[in-house]
């Protein structure tokens, strides 16, 4: 199969409509061709392509920002001597003055298929910017690694932020390509907008989103892995608790646990709550002690998620829904625990960082009463993710 990049390298009759125009690229460490160029370079060394500046989003151009929150500075490129912007530092939308620096620009951004994971609004925003500058957009359009599967609650109104760029499900089951096409249809935008589309994609034939041809680059400095891509959707979320999430581990975003829980007793009561939510995987205990952020050096018991080899069922497999139990089984067996992490997350003020990342309290509200059950949280999320799926045919390439 061919990523988009791929075939725009291949083929001068899709790079026709480029000729003459300034072209800018956005990207990040995973936009590479098949043979592992960067895209950067590989549309630098086309004679008929005029690359004029490069944009970046959260963690940069070159994926150099390991944390959420550290922001990159503008750059010049010591390669190809064009203007690097950032679209994660003193601003999070692009510019007027980075937007006269070019007339077309090609997104080449390796998603993870989660609501949360900001290239997502940073799509939004560009597309944004286009429709108000009269630039052209391109999607050079990649996998959805954790394929078609839709899941979680939609975002609610007025808890749009930087990591909610609109009311979708957390699971949302579409490429970038095919995202750009449901922005611009949610927002009403009028902007020039063009997919390259993938050639031989099959979201449910082997690999079951990711081809098994192809190498994982790194998207972000914790996506290191399919099993992480995958569990994504669900581990996410302990970002705003004070669970470790895995990050100062060799398994960022695979795993959760504390110095102060008993892994086997979560697991059991996980088993005993709702046991079809942990469908499809294996889940495993652990020791793991994180030499950076939280219990930074402190020794953990937690679960570890294993969503592949033998075990793995991609129909069944439910991240979301078996995050939410594992913090479920934490709250009652430790009532006074407190779970909550209060911070700005993504610079949100005034509001609980889970609430912002799940898009409103709905999950937390259904894990702190302790009279609701996993029928409760199924009514509720069932609706959205239909309601999602039956709106989102008319823009799927696939």
């Amino acid at each position: 199969m061919k990523f988009g990049i791929d075939r725009l390298m291949e083929d001068a009759d899709l790079r026709r409509p480029l000729a003459g125009k300034r072209v800018a690229l956005l990207a990040h460490p995973a936009s590479v061709t098949r043979d592992l160029v960067h895209s950067l370079d590989a549309l630098s060394a086309l004679d008929d392509i005029n690359l004029t500046a490069a944009f970046g989003p959260q963690h940069g151009l070159r994926g150099d920002k390991q944390d959420n929150m550290i922001e990159t500075a503008d750059y010049l490129d010591p390669v190809h001597n064009i203007p690097v912007f950032s679209l994660y530092g003193e601003v999070r939308r692009p510019t007027a003055q980075s937007m006269e620096t070019f007339d077309v620009i090609l997104i080449d951004l390796q998603d993870l298929g989660c609501r949360i994971y900001t290239f997502i609004t940073t799509l939004r925003y560009m597309l944004e910017a286009a429709a108000e500058h009269g630039k052209s957009v391109w999607v050079l359009d990649r996998p959805n690694p954790a394929g078609r599967p839709i899941e979680g609650t939609l975002l609610e109104e007025g808890w749009e932020s930087f990591v909610g760029a609109a009311p979708m499900p957390m699971r949302h089951g579409l490429t970038m390509g095919e995202m750009g096409r449901w922005l611009i249809s949610h927002f009403d935008l009028n902007v020039d907008y063009k997919v390259i589309p993938m050639q031989g994609w099959q979201p449910e034939g082997p690999g079951f989103g990711w081809p098994e041809d192809r190498i994982w680059i790194n998207p972000s400095p914790n996506a290191p892995n399919i099993n992480m891509a995958r569990a994504y959707a669900g581990t996410v979320i302990l970002e705003g608790t004070t669970l470790s999430e895995g990050r100062g581990t060799t398994r960022p975003l695979e795993l959760f646990g504390a110095p102060d829980i008993d892994a086997r007793a979560v697991i059991a009561e996980m088993q005993r709550t709702a046991p079809q939510w942990l469908n499809g995987c294996v889940l495993r205990e652990i020791w793991f002690e994180p030499t950076f952020h939280k219990h930074q050096g402190q020794l953990c018991n937690g679960l570890q998620i294993h969503a592949e080899g033998p075990s793995y069922d991609h129909a069944s497999f439910r991240p979301w829904r078996l995050q939410a139990l594992g913090l479920k089984a934490i709250g009652t067996l430790y009532p006074e625990y407190e779970l909550w992490r209060d911070f700005p997350y993504e610079y949100e003020e005034g509001r609980l960082a889970f609430d912002v990342i799940n898009g409103g309290p709905v999950l937390r509200e259904w894990i702190e009463n302790s009279s609701s059950n996993a029928n409760d949280l199924e009514a509720i999320a069932a609706a959205g993710e239909q309601a999602w799926g039956q709106m989102l045919r008319d823009h799927l390439l696939y």
